[in-house]
């Protein structure tokens, strides 16, 4: 017991990593109750074909997020000055200015992407979920600075408030209006709530309008390759939703968003953890200058990976018998998604640990690559599996689509010395054997999925 609290005690970089670990683990955790509590609640108000449309919805705001994004956050964590008032302040002028961008061009897009997917009110209600992307742009670096240094409990508890204002207002409106509407406002309220708690909660320099020409060009120097790989990642993280939603009705993707939203919650959480910690530890700790440092990073990765492939095969144990728990019969069908898309996602999960190396050493160019072989395959894989065998074919690509990404992961992990095939040969196998069980347990289940 001493010993487990000497290891968050101090403020060495392990013991900074362990507590930022919790706190990220209990954010993210809180942050997904809220989200069911939210979603329990609004699917005996609303209909799936509501959380079908705000699927649409989210499609079209994460992509603009993520297609113009410059890596603010990992450049701010990795650069030399990320502790420099006219670096930051500079990154802040640069953040403000992409999220008026955001806003403007969110309503131009509004009346095609309504026409693409034959849905009218989207006309209305994407304009209306830009304002957060306009709100988002002024949020202080101040939540930069504390995962820069692994400082992230006060910033934790400041996210989760502004979710519980969020969701309180999503559910009234809902209740009041029985409109798809409150989804979408309850967005907004969210980031403005967001931004109020984290410039008046969070300790440090206020942000000002400032423009160094040094700090510019390296921001965009870094951010280049960035800007590119996040505009895959919109194909990673969106892109079943964005195909589905050509080719499934309102209902069925509304139930497809409800099995993604539990099946991927473990992927959703190692990501959260994994982005944040492993560039300081990568950074503090390079394993190729020491044996030390090598060993603890292999033990970091084996219990990451222990931990959220352990959940994943949890929830797609117990998925479908969840979904009957939780939500009326209307929801039925996505019990066997949440265990299709569990075990889709644990081959992301094995290897989730490693590009985090390449931002690190600033070689955000290799992380395009990698992430331009992630997106390429895995959009060619769902297009293939959606045209041949539906929805099943669809959520089988995600999954499949790793075999082709894995080779340029390990030329990225090799030249960046951090590569562990011990680690990946013991997961991959135990992990197949898992999941081959999983499908046979639930293949009646799963096979019903087909007529979707």
């Amino acid at each position: 017991m001493n010993r487990m609290v000497s290891a968050f005690a101090g403020s060495g970089l392990m013991a900074r990593v362990l507590r930022s670990a919790s706190w990220l683990i209990i954010g993210f955790g809180g942050s997904q109750a809220l989200r069911l509590a939210a979603n329990l609640v609004l699917t005996r108000i609303l209909f799936p074909e509501a959380f079908g449309l705000m699927a649409l919805v989210s499609v079209v705001t994460v992509g603009l997020n993520l297609f113009s994004d410059v890596g603010l956050g990992p450049s701010i964590a990795q650069n030399k000055r990320g502790d420099d008032p006219d670096f930051l302040d500079t990154a802040w002028t640069i953040q403000v200015i992409r999220g008026v961008f955001l806003f403007g061009l969110a309503w131009a897009l509004a009346s095609p992407v309504a026409a693409f997917y034959g849905e009218p009110e989207l006309k209305q209600y994407l304009p209306i979920a830009a304002v957060a992307l306009l709100v988002a742009g002024f949020n202080p670096t101040r939540i930069e600075t504390a995962h820069r240094h692994l400082l992230v409990g006060r910033l934790t508890l400041l996210d989760l408030a502004s979710q519980v204002i969020g969701i309180g207002f999503m559910v009234w409106f809902a209740m009041a209006t029985g409109s798809v509407l409150a989804l979408v406002l309850g967005g907004v309220v969210q980031s403005v709530a967001k931004l109020l708690l984290t410039h008046y909660g969070l300790p440090g320099p206020r942000n000002r309008f400032r423009w160094e020409k040094a700090a510019a060009i390296e921001i965009a120097h870094f951010g280049k390759w960035i800007f590119l790989s996040t505009g895959l990642a919109f194909l990673i993280s969106q892109g079943d939703r964005a195909i589905l939603g050509r080719f499934l009705t309102l209902e069925a993707l509304g139930l497809y968003n409800i099995g993604f939203f539990l099946g991927s919650f473990p992927s959703m959480l190692g990501h959260a953890v994994s982005q944040k910690i492993m560039i300081p530890v990568y950074r503090d700790r390079p394993a190729h200058e020491d044996p030390g440092s090598r060993r603890k990073q292999r033990m970091l990765r084996a219990v990451m990976t222990c931990g959220i492939v352990g959940l994943l095969l949890v929830m797609a144990a117990i998925g479908p018998g969840l979904v009957d728990l939780l939500y009326d019969d209307r929801y039925h069908l996505s019990g066997p998604i949440v265990t299709l898309i569990a075990c889709a996602l644990i081959p992301q999960a094995i290897i989730m640990t490693y590009d985090a190396a390449a931002l690190t050493a600033g070689d955000s160019r290799s992380f395009f690559l990698l992430s331009l072989v992630k997106a390429t395959s895995q959009t060619l894989c769902i297009i293939f599996g959606v045209l041949n065998f539906g929805m099943l074919g669809a959520i089988a690509g995600l999954g499949v689509s790793m075999i082709f990404t894995y080779p340029a992961l390990v030329w990225l992990s090799v030249k960046h010395r951090v590569w562990d095939p011990v680690h990946d040969i013991f997961a991959v196998t135990v992990s197949s054997l898992a999941v081959a069980w999983l499908l046979r347990v639930h293949w009646e289940q799963i096979s019903a999925l087909s007529q979707m």
